[in-house]
């Protein structure tokens, strides 16, 4: 999905942003996350980042960090996204689709009056962000998608395998990323990736495992 606004570098994205912790919920650059926002605090968030900039910072909650349980510690990586999508669905809810920009390093919290939580980020770190494509051509295509073929006939599940084969490594890799069924650690490993190739080995790497342990008559982790 295009975004109407060009972000050519982190000078152009937002310094203060709102923070919408999600566990087991990955945003990638030029990724599309599907959302329903029904709690009034996000409600909120969304009302007011509709009036605004339409930017939204997607971050994980480290449940090994501390924190409580209504304000959990952050992980200090996460993934901000604009609002391409929005809908009212005549029960309260709303339904929006963020489209991902470019990762952040948490910086701050800030003290605020509103119910959600805001934090100063910085995107310098992932600069390459801004660069659509950045690193294809070292991706092993093969192994993502063999990876990708054995989770799916374990799983007996319908792939759209025309649209696999037609999607660029970029789309491909990150979507999968996204949809994957792993848990918090294993998403911020793929977030946290350097490069394009090592998010495609972490998942590749990953899902075999998961296989693996499964063939073993173990409990699967895989949902």
């Amino acid at each position: 999905m295009a975004i109407n606004v060009a972000y050519k570098g982190p000078a152009d994205c937002p310094g203060l942003i709102p923070l919408f912790p999600l566990p087991g919920a990955l945003l990638l650059p030029r990724g599309q996350m599907p959302l329903n926002i029904f709690e009034p605090r996000y409600l909120a968030m969304i009302d007011d980042a509709i009036r605004g900039d339409r930017v939204i910072g997607v971050i994980q909650p480290d449940a090994e960090g501390g924190g409580s349980p209504l304000v959990p510690k952050l992980y200090r990586a996460g993934c901000a996204g604009r609002i391409t999508q929005f809908a009212e669905t005549g029960d309260g809810r709303i339904l929006i689709t963020l489209t991902g920009i470019a990762r952040f390093r948490l910086e701050e919290e800030i003290p605020s009056t509103t119910p959600y939580r805001q934090a100063q980020v910085s995107y310098d770190a992932f600069a390459s962000d801004f660069t659509p494509r950045l690193g294809e051509e070292a991706v092993d295509r093969e192994a993502v998608v063999r990876a990708l073929r054995d989770f799916v006939t374990a799983q007996e599940i319908q792939v759209d395998w025309k649209g696999v084969n037609e999607a660029p490594n970029e789309a491909l890799v990150n979507a999968l990323c996204m949809m994957s069924p792993f848990g918090v650690r294993e998403k911020q490993a793929m977030l946290e990736a350097p490069d394009l190739k090592s998010r495609a080995e972490i998942l590749v790497g990953v899902t075999e495992f998961e296989l693996a342990r499964g063939g073993e008559g173990e409990e699967p982790t895989l949902q």
